[in-house]
């Protein structure tokens, strides 16, 4: 059975990552890239603000949250516009399969390391590193990613990322307010 998040995340300031992520894009005048967004939680803050913002950027997000996606069913009924530029894909990301993603110019893995349980063992998930590795597959080089540092599991997901820079898959950039950000070479 596919492990789920049955619980709908709301923005607050214990998990500040995504207001951070609106504000670098704000800041650094991101304009036509492709997102691919690790946890919409239930407030969709990403995606509206970049609606709000007239949807200079295109987002793809991923939950395992059944009432988050909910949430997502219920404002693109109501804002069909939303809908052009912001899609939120139900599924649990320890699936991923880069054939089906657009080409990703900026990915957020703010939860990576989070939630990878036993119950994807049973289903032959994919592990935290391998889902890194996915994501790089579906990015060009100079793709970013974005890990954020608040996070429980940060510290782990931080060792994977080193781990891929030691590798040579990516380049550690400057910090930006909870987030940590990696340059695909």
């Amino acid at each position: 059975m596919l492990q789920i998040w049955d619980v709908n995340w709301f923005l607050d300031d214990q998990c500040p990552c995504d207001m951070h992520f609106v504000e670098w894009l704000e800041e650094n005048r991101v304009r036509g890239k492709t997102v691919f967004h690790f946890g919409t939680g239930g407030h969709h803050h990403v995606g509206l603000a970049n609606h709000a913002k007239g949807a200079p950027n295109h987002i793809l997000g991923i939950t395992a949250s059944p009432k988050e996606f909910d949430d997502f069913v219920k404002l693109a009924i109501e804002h069909a516009e939303l809908s052009r530029h912001y899609q939120v894909l139900f599924g649990d990301i320890y699936l991923l399969n880069p054939r089906l993603l657009p080409g990703i110019d900026i990915a957020t893995l703010f939860h990576l390391c989070e939630f990878r349980g036993e119950s994807q063992d049973a289903y032959g998930g994919l592990t935290d590193a391998q889902v890194l590795d996915k994501i790089l597959e579906a990015m060009p080089n100079g793709g970013l990613i974005s890990l954020f540092t608040g996070s429980f599991a940060g510290d782990r997901a931080t060792s994977i990322a080193m781990a891929a820079v030691a590798a040579d898959k990516l380049i550690r950039l400057s910090d930006y307010k909870s987030l940590q950000f990696y340059r695909k070479i």
